[in-house]
């Protein structure tokens, strides 16, 4: 590493000299910015992990959480990455600019929008799995940018790994997404990112990630920049800081921009957003953030100190006209209505309850998620929210739940496009199934129920088939819980986005009808225990319950009203034996998603911080008479 020669004032210790020379020598390096894609759980956060401990970025004594990029609370619960996250390593006078991304097709567009950050990308994938749909949407987007990959092969320490092949089916996918003769000549890695190492031959010693260090050098090309030019640098990701406010985080494309320096912000169309001043610049060093005087072209910065200005927009110096291009981001497929929590309950576990407060909420969250959209309903109370999938709106609800909010939320329903000519269009999802060999029959016969066309079925070894099908969106919409059942659990399903299609026709839904309460109170074992041969409860005794409340799932396609609250008649006779203890079977607990998943049109998912409850939208039995009448009228 050299460092520039500087003119040092005398000073009398020899340690404020190495510190000031090694503040100095930071831009001296130079920079490689690089992203790790894969597919879910192909282990992209446990390699950089590896990648953060062998570079020396930790203490050796030091205490590191398992997967320490997975920093929120919803991350670490689920074992997933939700967020793009940035962190930097320093190896052999290299500073490395390491972008963790997220797995799930639902979060796709956190991928989209840092994938124009860097300069190549690692995609990640399983030795047994080899590359799965997600994999293939995200390196699309890659190879549509020029990035040239490094294919690593993980977990090739796997009983049931086959690299080569798997390593075959890499060259296919390149093949197929056009990738060019450049992008077709990839490095290759064989590694196992959860005990620490990778080799370019399996036959070689595995000792440590030096090699993929030395490929991400020697590979990834540097970043062309100007240092010359003006400063200019694309916003993509935003976040908030109790004590800095807005952290606008992106890769500066030209120029030098220090702390204070006045800066505009841009739109995607030129026109200008605010002037500002660079309050704070801070640069991704380990797992922390470190303020800097200056951020040079080509290293990936946060900068605080703007208002209005937000993902996808430009900052440039004060004389700047032309914005940076940003990538376009797919649009969403589904929507689901947020509203006021107006169930009886109301009120007795969060402190966020009104519309003004939860419409505060999602603006807020749309100005750093570019994947969601929000719109206002016809109800005043109400907002329509879009997304990429179930999963991502269903993170977003959780996580305001947690906050203290109390919301009401409708089925998700899909969204429709109009064609060239006047014909519906409806989202057509790519399904890729592993099970095992003994459940592929119901599982092609329930996805041909729901309008889906099987497109290949392959042996995937393990007495394993992995089946692929084209399926609309509506047709998966709360399968998932019914996919799980038919395969005992074993099932594992992947969906992604794949294009828009013509309206397939009617879809059935779910068959069987829900029990209703038809008082307010607690519910008493006694009375539940008499109703268990009607259908299974979603809950336990001693719950309080309110009229209009789902309390199980009918054995029947109609819905039935009970009393939940029908306790046993004491009298004064003397039993000659003793009664009967009442032993009630487990209830099914519904999670968020599952419940999501499970109502139908005219029933709400009523979401508090302590409670996730089932209920119809009229609460009333005459109201909800007088609704069907007119569904069916029309």
């Amino acid at each position: 590493m050299q460092v520039r020669k500087h003119n040092l004032p005398f000073v009398g210790s020899a340690l404020y000299c190495a510190r000031f020379l090694k503040r100095q020598s930071i831009y001296t390096m130079e920079i490689r910015n690089v992203a790790i894609i894969a597919h879910v759980d192909h282990g992209k956060t446990t390699l950089v992990d590896g990648l953060l401990k062998q570079s020396g970025t930790f203490r050796d004594n030091q205490k590191v959480a398992e997967r320490a990029m997975d920093s929120n609370d919803l991350e670490r619960e689920r074992g997933i990455t939700i967020l793009a996250k940035c962190t930097s390593v320093e190896w052999e006078g290299y500073r490395l600019n390491i972008v963790d991304t997220p797995g799930h097709a639902d979060f796709g567009g956190e991928v989209e929008r840092i994938l124009s950050m860097v300069d190549g990308v690692v995609v990640l994938v399983d030795a047994a799995e080899g590359p799965m749909p997600q994999t293939k949407f995200v390196t699309q987007k890659a190879l549509g940018l020029g990035l040239k990959p490094i294919i690593v092969i993980n977990k090739a320490d796997r009983p049931d790994g086959r690299p080569d092949q798997v390593l075959d089916e890499c060259f296919d996918l390149l093949v197929a997404l056009d990738a060019n003769e450049e992008q077709l000549d990839f490095p290759v890695l064989y590694a196992s990112a959860k005990e620490g190492w990778a080799v370019t031959d399996l036959s070689e010693p595995k000792e440590n990630l030096h090699p993929l260090f030395d490929l991400i050098v020697s590979h990834v090309s540097a970043p062309k920049v100007d240092d010359e030019a003006p400063f200019r640098m694309l916003v993509t990701t935003i976040e908030s800081n109790p004590y800095l406010g807005r952290l606008l985080t992106g890769r500066v494309e030209s120029g030098v921009l220090k702390t204070n320096d006045p800066i505009k912000g841009l739109s995607r169309k030129g026109g200008k957003i605010e002037d500002a001043r660079a309050s704070k610049i801070m640069a991704f060093r380990g797992l922390e953030r470190e303020t800097i005087s200056e951020a040079r072209a080509g290293d990936i910065v946060s900068v605080a100190g703007l208002v209005k200005t937000t993902v996808a927009d430009t900052l440039g110096t004060p004389e700047e006209t032309e914005p940076l291009d940003a990538q376009p981001i797919d649009p969403p497929t589904i929507s689901m209505t947020f509203a006021i929590n107006s169930s009886p309950l109301a009120g007795r576990d969060g402190d966020k309850v009104q519309s003004r407060v939860i419409r505060a909420r999602l603006m807020k969250e749309i100005e750093g998620n570019v994947s969601i959209r929000v719109e206002d309903s016809a109800d005043a109370d109400a907002y329509i929210v879009s997304g990429r999938g179930e999963l991502q709106l269903g993170v977003l609800i959780e996580t305001m739940r947690r906050e203290g909010f109390e919301l009401s939320i409708s089925r998700p329903k899909v969204l429709f496009r109009e064609g060239e000519n006047g014909e519906t269009l409806e989202p057509l999802e790519e399904v890729v199934v592993d099970v095992d060999d003994e459940f592929s029959g119901v599982v092609v016969e329930k996805i041909a129920l729901r309008k889906g066309s099987m497109t290949d079925m392959r042996p995937s070894g393990g007495g394993k088939t992995r089946i692929t099908f084209l399926c609309p969106t509506r047709g998966l919409i709360g399968y998932h819980g019914e996919f799980l059942t038919d395969t005992r659990g074993t099932g594992i399903m992947n969906r992604i986005f794949h294009s828009y299609v013509p309206h397939k026709g009617d879809i059935p839904g779910r068959r069987n009808g829900v029990l209703i309460s038809n008082s307010t109170g607690k519910s008493v074992a006694f009375a539940l225990w008499n109703l268990e041969a009607r259908g299974f409860f979603f809950i336990g005794s001693g719950i309080d319950v309110y009229e209009g409340m789902i309390l199980g799932e009918h054995n029947r396609p109609n819905d039935l009203e009970v009393n939940a609250l029908k306790a046993k008649q004491l009298t004064n006779i003397r039993a000659s034996g003793t009664d009967e203890a009442v032993r009630l079977t487990t209830p099914r607990k519904l999670s968020l998603e599952q419940a999501i998943a499970y109502i139908d049109d005219d029933e709400l998912v009523e979401v508090t911080p302590n409670h996730i409850r089932l209920r119809k939208r009229h609460l009333d039995p005459h109201e909800r008479k007088k609704a069907s009448r007119e569904k069916i009228a029309s």
